[in-house]
């Protein structure tokens, strides 16, 4: 049993260290999508500067996060789970992409799972 939860646990601070460097890195090239578009109009009226430069702050926080799950495992899954709650409720407070808010809320719970199984210590 022990082996299993800790493949899992591997497999989840793989996913969420990676996954967030991947998205953050992309709020720099734009490949994956335009990310821009994912803020509200009334978002996008309070930023003091570009939408794009918004999303690159965006970027270095995400890629920064996903470091943090590689070494401080705990910690950096507990701050991808509120970013990824955050991320939600923003899109959910916007009225739009409720299917990307959804899919980041369950992704959220799983970051936190991550973060629970760090707590649990082995004996290995």
């Amino acid at each position: 049993m022990e082996s299993n939860v800790q493949f899992v646990k591997t497999l989840l601070k793989y996913t969420f260290g990676l996954v967030p460097i991947v998205a953050g890195l992309d709020k720099f090239t734009n490949i994956l999508t335009n990310w821009s578009q994912y803020l509200s109009e009334s978002m996008v009226a309070m930023l003091p500067f570009e939408p794009s430069v918004f999303m690159m702050i965006v970027g270095v926080i995400e890629i920064v996060a996903g470091v943090l799950v590689f070494t401080k495992t705990k910690f950096g899954a507990y701050l991808v789970s509120l970013w990824l709650v955050l991320i939600a409720l923003t899109l959910i407070l916007s009225g739009s992409y409720l299917d990307v808010a959804v899919r980041d809320i369950v992704m959220a719970i799983g970051a936190f799972s991550l973060a629970k199984l760090s707590e649990v210590k082995t004996s290995n």
